[in-house]
């Protein structure tokens, strides 16, 4: 059993029911945010099921110059306040350097260390010392168990509000697998593990200087990670993906959003009451 923790009504480890953490990939717009995080609160809220948004003020990590970054920082930020505020949600977001620590601690309730910075000791340094939430993101590069690490730098700073993220591991070229036993290996450090569905079936930088993505692998991978005992679910959701301005292969239509938690709800409870 892992470690709880507790943000604002959310509980997320131990043997609490799981938590959903979904939003768009990035914040595009404020209408398309507030309308997004609506119909989320409202599909977990009916279900019984705790929710934490989720959307990233920036995505430093592009594959090519042409992707898209950002509305500015202090407008996004200012878009997830009032998704909190007006929803009552806790908040994740990512953040890439030390910098951007104050600014996004000051909004979000879980600071997101993303893949391919889970090894950034400075950066891991100052999420820890923000007393916020930190979820790590597992590199595509890291074996499960050295997972420890980045644990153990945010640990250093006093902050065991720490929570750890599969989110594929690099299979060759262009492509990620999901390793069902690196969730069984995370858990057993003690804290809790997050199931990236979504980034889980990108295909990195393989579409022509973008990722790609098989968003009909999302639902069985979902519940097999469910199935084999995790403590939250991470999905990027968006009203019309192939519009998205990031990601736009590998996220979950927000129409399916309601028959996937339904599924995941059922193995999630079945798992939990043994």
């Amino acid at each position: 059993m892992t470690k709880e923790i507790r943000i604002h009504s959310v509980t997320l480890g131990g043997n609490m029911p799981l938590v959903v953490i979904a939003g768009p990939c990035v914040v595009e717009n404020r209408d398309m945010i507030l309308t997004t995080a609506e119909r989320i609160v409202a599909i977990a809220g009916a279900l019984g099921m705790p929710v934490i948004f989720k959307s990233s003020y920036k995505k430093a990590n592009r594959t090519s110059l042409t992707g898209f970054v950002t509305i500015g920082m202090d407008e996004a930020l200012k878009i997830l306040l009032e998704v909190k505020t007006q929803f009552g949600v806790p908040i994740l977001t990512d953040v890439h350097s030390p910098e951007e620590i104050t600014a996004a601690a000051q909004v979000a309730d879980v600071l997101q260390i993303p893949a391919f910075l889970c090894r950034q000791t400075d950066l891991l340094l100052a999420a820890g010392a923000s007393k916020r939430v930190v979820n790590i993101k597992k590199g595509q590069f890291l074996a499960p168990e050295d997972m420890k690490h980045p644990i153990d730098k945010v640990a250093s700073t006093g902050n065991d509000m720490i929570c750890v993220t599969e989110r594929g591991a690099s299979f060759g070229y262009h492509n990620l697998v999901v390793d069902m036993r690196s969730l069984a290996i995370m858990r057993s450090l003690g804290y809790p593990v997050i199931l990236d569905a979504t980034h889980s079936v990108q295909l990195p930088s393989g579409d022509s200087g973008r990722s790609g993505g098989q968003p009909e692998f999302i639902f069985p991978i979902a519940r097999a990670g469910v199935a084999v005992g995790i403590d939250g679910l991470f999905l990027e959701t968006h009203p019309n993906p192939e519009a998205a301005l990031s990601d736009a292969a590998s996220q979950l239509p927000l129409d399916l959003l309601e028959p996937l938690l339904k599924q995941i709800k059922q193995i999630d409870e079945t798992v939990k009451a043994f």
